[in-house]
């Protein structure tokens, strides 16, 4: 698994990124057969230490936690267990899955794009209606079951989810409604 260790305003020392590779390392591994990558980031936020942790596993799942502490290393290993919950979670609802996925998760590319917006509300009416494109991105769109898009979505702790629906091959969104409950799109 490839780690990438970094801190914002922060010094990082080497001690601490063996920490994370271990501490990380064997909580993925008891929970997933092939994690590809892991971004680990630690901020601060007035007295406290943030980390912020995502995981990407081969099967396209993207886990993150987050976790803050007055301590860099409780921080860290706070984010850790929550990693670790997910991972655990995850793992649980598969194997109740009554359906293996022999290959990974197909993945598409599709851009993204950043527009602006406008933070003046008695601001005049602009020359034209096209927004403008602050930044432009890449972004994997993942073919999935609607099953498996929700639980994606929910171990993500994302309040949407767009998929290419394994059925008809038609992009498909999964979202978190107001009242609890998970709305799908599937557009004909």
């Amino acid at each position: 698994m490839r780690y990438q260790i970094s801190g914002k305003q922060i010094d990082i020392g080497d001690a601490l990124q063996v920490h994370v590779k271990d501490s990380l390392g064997s909580a993925v591994s008891k929970y997933a057969e092939r994690p590809t990558d892991a971004n680990v980031i630690f901020s601060r936020s007035g007295y406290e230490f943030v980390c912020e942790a995502i995981v990407h596993l081969s099967t396209g799942l993207t886990a993150s936690a987050k976790a803050s502490n007055t301590e860099i290393y409780a921080a860290f290993d706070s984010c850790c267990e929550k990693m670790e919950k997910q991972l655990r979670r995850y793992k649980r609802r598969l194997k109740d899955h009554h359906r293996d996925r022999p290959q990974p998760v197909d993945v598409f590319g599709a851009s993204t794009y950043i527009l602006a917006g406008s933070d003046d509300a008695d601001a005049e009416e602009p020359d034209t209606l096209q927004p403008i494109i602050v930044a432009e991105m890449e972004t994997r769109v993942p073919r999935l079951s609607v099953g498996e898009a929700v639980m994606q979505m929910e171990i993500a702790g994302a309040p949407l989810l767009v998929f290419r629906n394994e059925k008809h091959e038609g992009v498909n969104v999964v979202y978190r409604r107001d009242d609890g409950n998970v709305g799908w799109i599937d557009p004909r």
